[in-house]
Formats: C-alpha cells, sequence, structure tokens
C-alpha cells in the first residue's frame, strides 16, 4: 500500500509572495490563519509574507514564523483535498509544522515557539557573529574531520551542522573557522563552497547560550503524543512521546539536521512518495537525491498542489 511522507521546509526557503495565490483560493485564510498569527506575533507578518520587502523577511526573527504559517496553509489546503501523510518529518524549523500536522502542538502553540525560537536565535549573531556554507561533493565523514582540525588548530568553533544529502554537508561556526574550513575542504577534493545568507550559526555549539531560555518557553507549553509518526531531524529516528520531543527541540539548537538519515528512515518506513509543503523546493530535490527511486513532490503553490494533488490521487510517479 502507497504511503506518502509529508516533509516541511526551514528557513532559506522564504520568499516575498509566499502564500499570496492560495489566499486567492481561500480567503477565509486571512481571519483564520492570517489575522491570529499578526496578533500573535504583534507585527503585520501577513505582509512581510506577501509583499515583504526581502531584508525584513530575511531577518530570523521574521523568517521562521513566516515560513511556519506558510507551510501550515499548505498543508491545510491539502488536507481539504484528500491528501495526507502516514508520517511526516522537518528540516530543522519545519519540524514544528510536522508537529502540528501530527497533532502534537496547536498551531498557536508552535508559531509561538517559532517565534521565541527565531528571537533567540538572532540574538546569537549579534553577539557572536558567525557563518555558515554548504560544502558541495565531499564525503560527510571528510568534512567532520576538516572541522574537528580547524577547530583544534584554531580555538575556534566549526562544526557539521546539516547532512542534508550524501553530496551536501553545511558547516556552521565562527567566521573566520568556517572560512578556513572550506578552503580545507575545497583542497581535500570539495567540488564546490557555496556561503549561506543566514541570519546566525545554526546548529552548532555557539547556540548553546539559548537553550535554558528556549527550554522554559518549551515548558509552558503542552505537548501531545503523536497521532502519526514523527522523524525527528535531530536523531533520524521516530519520537513517540511528548517527553521525547521537547529532549530533542532543546537539542536542536545545538544538533546537526540529519536529513539524510531522517528521509532513509522514512523510506525504511514503507514511505514511497514525499511531499514538500510549503515554499520552496529544497526538500524535494535533496529527497530525490537521497532516495532517487522514490517518488518526490512539490507543494508550495496553487499551481504546484493542484499538480500534486493529482499525482498522488493517482499515484502517479513525480518527473
Amino acid at each position: 500500500m502507497a504511503q506518502t511522507a509529508f516533509v516541511f521546509p526551514g528557513q532559506g526557503s522564504q520568499r516575498v509572495g509566499m502564500g499570496l495565490d492560495i489566499l486567492g483560493r481561500r480567503p477565509d485564510f486571512a481571519d483564520t490563519y492570517y489575522g491570529i498569527a499578526d496578533e500573535v506575533m504583534g507585527f503585520p507578518l501577513s505582509e512581510l509574507c506577501w509583499h515583504g520587502p526581502a531584508e525584513r523577511l530575511q531577518d530570523t526573527a521574521v523568517t521562521q514564523p513566516a515560513v511556519f504559517l506558510t507551510s501550515l496553509m499548505v498543508l491545510d489546503v491539502l488536507r481539504a483535498h484528500d491528501v495526507d501523510a502516514d508520517v511526516v518529518a522537518g528540516h530543522s524549523l519545519g519540524e514544528y509544522t510536522a508537529l502540528v500536522a501530527a497533532g502534537v502542538l496547536d498551531w498557536t502553540d508552535a508559531l509561538r515557539l517559532v517565534a521565541v525560537r527565531g528571537r533567540l536565535m538572532s540574538t546569537v549573531n549579534r553577539r557572536t557573529p558567525g557563518a555558515m556554507a554548504a560544502v558541495l561533493g565531499l564525503a560527510p565523514a571528510t568534512v567532520e574531520a576538516v572541522c574537528a582540525a580547524v577547530s583544534a588548530a584554531s580555538g575556534e568553533v566549526v562544526e557539521v551542522a546539516n547532512f542534508n544529502e550524501p553530496g551536501q554537508t553545511v558547516v556552521s561556526g565562527r567566521a573566520n573557522a568556517v572560512r578556513k574550513a572550506t578552503q580545507d575542504a575545497l583542497e581535500a577534493g570539495a567540488r564546490r563552497v557555496v556561503p549561506l545568507r543566514v541570519g546566525a550559526p545554526f546548529h552548532c555549539s555557539l547556540m548553546r547560550d539559548i537553550e535554558a531560555e528556549f527550554a522554559e518557553s518549551l515548558a509552558s507549553v503542552a505537548f501531545r503524543e503523536p497521532v502519526i509518526p514523527v522523524i525527528s531531524s535531530v536523531t533520524a529516528a521516530p519520537v513517540s512521546s511528548a517527553e521525547e520531543i521537547v529532549a530533542v527541540l532543546r537539542r536542536q539548537l545545538t544538533a546537526p539536521v540529519r536529513w539524510t538519515g531522517a528521509v532513509t528512515a522514512m523510506a525504511e518506513r514503507g514511505a514511497d512518495r514525499f511531499v514538500e509543503v510549503g515554499p520552496g523546493r529544497v526538500l524535494t530535490g535533496l529527497c530525490r537525491r537521497i532516495a532517487p527511486e522514490l517518488a518526490a513532490h512539490t507543494a508550495g503553490t496553487v499551481d504546484d498542489i493542484a499538480r500534486t494533488v493529482d499525482a498522488v490521487s493517482a499515484g502517479v510517479p513525480a518527473n
């Protein structure tokens, strides 16, 4: 029996205008989502999603709730067309949308957590300027070894932040250490290095200072056990209890995103198609490279959603 995995994107998938075409088809979302989100955030998040400016939308404190909210509405539209998931996972920030989809969190509670998370993460870069870069075409173990050597020699933090797919590993840390690690990675045989435009050195030990404060926010929210399986991007394994979910969300700040492992785990559980639920196509591409034998669909715009609904309903593989 065919099984569908919903995968939810994280920071980096934002774009000005996201969700606006969906609102044109579902004007009720103005009240049921956007109006409530604006009230929760205390600023016009909806306007920033629709009209930008791009510079403000790239602010981590805005980006994270904006991507979360847009993904949530895509989820609503898919379910209205009787397309639902047998298993879910989210890439970093996307894990919060996955938890809403699995019944673990109410969406407004998740939005509040995402807002705090984004605000705290953005403060780290102001205190400790850092950088991130994607290393392409080099084995993950080699990238880890390069980071360890640079850290040992310089005394500065540079660590693997994302195992995105077998040929793409992201490093994070102090700007100088990241620069040195990427140079060494190229000398070790990396095909290319891509600096990332992000608001902070995510998923590394530089985030440790905000763990305790974020843990207080996690403790203020009611978590439930998932009604459909959730694969954590922290452990690349299922999380089945509220206590375990809270623990991995805290660890997520400093732990690497194990996306290759998460996608592999979903495939091993029987998922034979992936649907990226939210803006962008980043995860669709990653899923295709991790599990090329399986279908992967994008659902971020009205047109994408229509194609995905038709394909999933008919059991047609993606192109």
